[in-house]
């Protein structure tokens, strides 16, 4: 298959990340079927992928009114495996991080969708190959890894030992096409490339916390103080949700058992059980929509004692 035919993409999975995969590629111009379990899930999807392009893309000026218009009239959602695999030319997957959950859900696709389309996964804790040999086509799956797309364009072009050259390629170009910013990976590696020096960064700082080294606030006033960013790590786990954070941090630290890692997990796990989750809930380390750390003083005034 060739770049040009690529007509349909087909989305796995309507949570958040396959909400703005799916925004991405319709404001590409892409024919876009959101596919999950049930209509009610993904009746709020579509409503959350409006609200992603008139929250943010718009006021934003990355795209008018008008155009969310027409980007939204290329978006259709199905509780309906059948009518999402219908002549799908690219899929991309964003179910559990479970290996088995994806392995049964890209099986099932294999036997439904056209023998050209190609699968990617959106996964940010496993590798590919952890599951590819049981999708029915591991030659045709590849990590195409996004972040947050209202922050940036980066995404990860990630294939397994099995992928054919030719489809790394295509999802390579796929990306470029729809103007990312595609970081082609060598070899598979957990976390990509960002996530692997942002996880370091986190760790470090949930470290220094837990050891009560310092306040969260200024652990972040000395990232931000010193690398002359806008947030410091603490204010970018918010952002990227702290059950998400949680989620990675516990799953590493039960894999290598080391004690400072799970105590750091369990302190992301507090938040986490008291509903505070980051920007998304309206608390995390912050408060939002006015945190802390985007006040004129912050780097100044000090922490709360």
């Amino acid at each position: 298959m060739k770049l040009e035919e690529i007509k349909k993409v087909l989305i796995l999975g309507s949570g958040t990340m396959g909400q703005q995969i799916g925004f991405v590629c319709a404001m590409s111009g892409y024919r876009v079927v959101m596919y999950d379990l049930s209509e009610e899930i993904l009746a709020k999807s579509v409503k959350g992928m409006e609200k992603l392009g008139s929250s943010w893309f718009v006021p934003t000026g990355k795209i008018t009114p008008e155009q969310l218009k027409e980007i939204m009239s290329r978006i259709f959602a199905t509780s309906d495996p059948v009518e999402g695999a219908k002549d799908a030319d690219i899929v991309s997957e964003s179910v559990p991080e479970d290996p088995d959950i994806k392995a049964q859900v890209f099986a099932r696709f294999h036997e439904l969708c056209p023998e050209r389309t190609i699968f990617t996964t959106n996964t940010s804790l496993l590798m590919p190959s952890k599951f590819a040999h049981l999708t029915g086509r591991p030659e045709k799956l590849c990590a195409l890894h996004f972040h947050d797309v209202r922050t940036t364009t980066v995404v990860d072009v990630m294939p397994h030992p099995g992928t054919d050259p030719e489809v790394t390629r295509l999802v390579y170009d796929f990306a470029v096409h729809m103007g990312q910013i595609a970081i082609l990976l060598h070899r598979e590696n957990n976390g990509y490339v960002f996530n692997t020096m942002i996880s370091n960064l986190f760790m470090t700082a949930l470290t220094l916390a837990t050891r009560d080294v310092a306040t969260v606030e200024d652990i972040d006033r000395a990232w931000m103080g010193v690398t002359l960013m806008p947030v410091g790590p603490f204010g970018i786990m918010d952002q990227v949700g702290l059950k998400t954070v949680w989620t990675i941090t516990d799953y590493w630290a039960r894999r290598t058992r080391d004690a400072q890692a799970l105590k750091n997990a369990d302190y992301l796990k507090q938040h986490v059980d008291r509903g505070e989750l980051g920007y998304k809930t309206g608390k995390g380390f912050y408060t939002y929509p006015a945190p802390e750390y985007t006040q004129p003083d912050f780097l100044t005034k000090g922490p709360k004692r």
